[in-house]
């Protein structure tokens, strides 16, 4: 998890430092992986123009708008649908860690946190207009995806998705979100954490093999 954690208040006093903002939207879903495997709940991700996972958001300036407004507005471009988002969504803000080279404080950037439960029906909805009518779609974002927070026999499923790269803390911010809102349990995420090591592991294993 990133260092520096602080709460939005003392955040917004970074006057010098750039500030993004982000949010998992999810909801619950009735619906079953081939009609016997509960998902539960769907959870919403990205596929950014980096190749790399992440949360829907960007860049937001203080200074001429809230953090919320401007998070608003990142959304309505990435999504293609204006979705609300209040201080009551506000879970973290944090520095993010910072990249070699890159040590003052002006270049410091401050990523803020959201989590919002809406209705499943809108989460159609965002996934149709991100396909269809967004600014963003293919360029920088690629697509909309869904967290798959089951286990399959063989293995698949979360922790198959948690063995990809993802962008910054954005896999943190998932993994603490899963856990605080008990969408999976904690025995469930811990085996998934297990079993994307290892993934990454093997993965490791066969890129050299193929040098």
């Amino acid at each position: 998890m990133a260092s520096g954690q602080m709460s939005r208040d003392e955040a917004l006093e970074c006057t010098r430092c750039r500030h993004a903002c982000h949010v998992m939207l999810y909801s619950e879903t009735a619906t079953q992986l081939f009609g016997r495997i509960p998902i539960w709940y769907i959870v919403l991700m990205q596929m950014r123009f980096d190749g790399l996972l992440g949360f829907p958001g960007g860049f937001v300036n203080p200074s001429e708008e809230t953090l919320e407004a401007g998070l608003t507005r990142e959304l309505l471009e990435e999504l293609g649908v204006a979705v609300p988002v209040s201080t009551e969504d506000h879970v973290e803000s944090c520095f993010s860690p910072p990249r070699s080279g890159t040590c003052s404080s002006s270049s410091r950037l401050i990523l803020h946190f959201y989590v919002k439960k809406i209705e499943e029906e809108q989460i159609r909805e965002i996934e149709k207009a991100a396909a269809s009518t967004a600014a963003d779609h293919g360029l920088e974002v690629l697509g909309m995806v869904r967290v798959p927070l089951y286990t399959t026999k063989s293995g698949g499923g979360l922790s198959c998705f948690l063995s990809h790269s993802f962008i910054g803390v954005a896999r943190s911010q998932l993994v603490n979100s899963l856990l605080r809102l008990h969408l999976v349990s904690p025995g469930d995420l811990r085996e998934a954490l297990r079993g994307s090591q290892r993934r990454h592991a093997e993965s490791a294993q066969n890129l050299q093999a193929q040098q």
